[in-house]
């Protein structure tokens, strides 16, 4: 077992309320991982996913419950085991670096290991100077290299003692998009290479989709959903996963029917609005459902398609370069949502904003969601 986890930590934020045991925010966390070579921690601010990261080090304390990595027990509360983070033997890369600004990129890579002797010090730092690519700045100091190199270093000296597990904290929350591509690489020829599994946390679903073998998704301090970005990405089981990773189209309400016409398929109704979709084997009342923006497709207003395809009005165009969000009202019953589309494909049908224009919902693109409380979207 990589990691398993089942704690609870709750937050006060004030005296009367930690007397009157009411937390302000309750953290349960409760996952593990049997396999995975980097796992990625991922949700909004404020999740708990930063905060689960912290007890997985020892720098936070859960209330109760436990913490096993790689089958070794880092915190037990019924067992009364809570290793310091110096024995848990992990490497640990902040948001912000942490460097030490009055030492040098070796030395800073050297202060975990100052156990070693001098020959030994200086041949691990010639390894992780090569892996990590920044040859060439061990004698310069923190405000003499970029940031990507700051992280580069961060990175070398979170390794340099050998750990068991590697934690990254937003690593590269704070670089431009350049840097940010090249450190993702390198980070996972890194872990390619030494063999270590890596605890990843972010708020981007594109880092998330790119680094991660297994995601775990948080939402108000519960795990959602856990498995590949795939998964997550294509199949998310709730309203809230399916916001994190892009489903601005999110409705509630609706029903499934048997599809007479096709079996294949089933009917999903939404207000005056029947479409198709996947095959469900059974009718369900007051379902939740979403599509990607990207998964609503303009169409020629001439079109004879006829399944699946409303007539809309275009409110609002926004370039994204390569891109455009299409703001839409569909006409018989004043629906809003969101098309993304390509800009050549958009030109093509040469539709301007104010126009009626005819869409697609993309039949085997429509995401059926677990039924919870769906936060209003305003496309206005």
């Amino acid at each position: 077992m990589i990691l398993e986890i089942d704690i609870e930590k709750n937050y006060y934020e004030s005296k009367k309320l930690k007397k009157n045991k009411t937390p302000s925010f309750n953290l349960k966390s409760k996952f593990s991982i049997d396999s995975g070579s980097i796992i990625v921690l991922f949700g909004r601010s404020g999740s708990g996913k930063t905060s689960t990261l912290g007890c997985i080090a020892g720098l936070l304390d859960p209330d109760n419950g436990r913490i096993i990595v790689n089958n070794e027990i880092y915190y037990d509360s019924n067992k009364n085991i809570n290793m310091s983070p110096q024995e848990r033997n992990l490497g640990y890369v902040f948001q912000n670096y942490a460097l030490f600004p009055h030492l040098t990129v070796k030395e800073n890579i050297e202060y975990g290991i100052k156990h070693l002797s001098e020959e030994e010090k200086e041949r691990r730092v010639f390894e992780l100077l090569k892996l990590t690519q920044i040859e060439g700045l061990e004698n310069r100091y923190p405000d003499q290299i970029s940031g990507g190199q700051k992280q580069r270093v961060a990175l070398a000296r979170a390794l340099a003692p050998s750990p068991k597990i590697l934690l990254l904290d937003e690593p590269f929350s704070a670089l431009d998009m350049i840097s940010r591509m090249r450190l993702r690489e390198s980070l996972r020829i890194i872990q390619k290479e030494l063999k270590i599994p890596v605890v990843f946390v972010t708020h981007s679903f594109e880092e998330a989709f790119v680094m991660a073998e297994k995601v775990v998704t948080f939402h108000n301090g519960r795990i959602q959903q856990i498995g590949t970005p795939e998964e997550i990405f294509y199949n998310p089981i709730n309203a809230s996963v399916a916001e994190l990773v892009g489903y601005i189209n999110i409705f509630s309400n609706a029903e499934i029917d048997y599809n007479a016409n096709n079996p294949d398929f089933s009917i999903l109704g939404y207000r005056d609005m029947r479409m198709s979709i996947k095959k469900f084997n059974k009718s369900m009342n007051e379902v939740s459902f979403g599509i990607r923006p990207e998964n609503i497709k303009l169409i020629d207003i001439n079109s004879e398609k006829t399944e699946n395809v409303f007539e809309c009005i275009i409110k609002d165009v926004v370039n994204e370069g390569s891109t455009s969000l299409v703001y839409l009202e569909v006409i018989q019953n004043g629906l809003r949502l969101m098309s993304k589309t390509q800009n050549d494909k958009f030109k093509k049908l040469n539709y301007t904003v104010g126009e009626k224009c005819k869409i697609e919902l993309l039949k085997d693109k429509i995401t059926i969601l677990m039924t919870q409380s769906v936060k209003k979207i305003d496309l206005t």
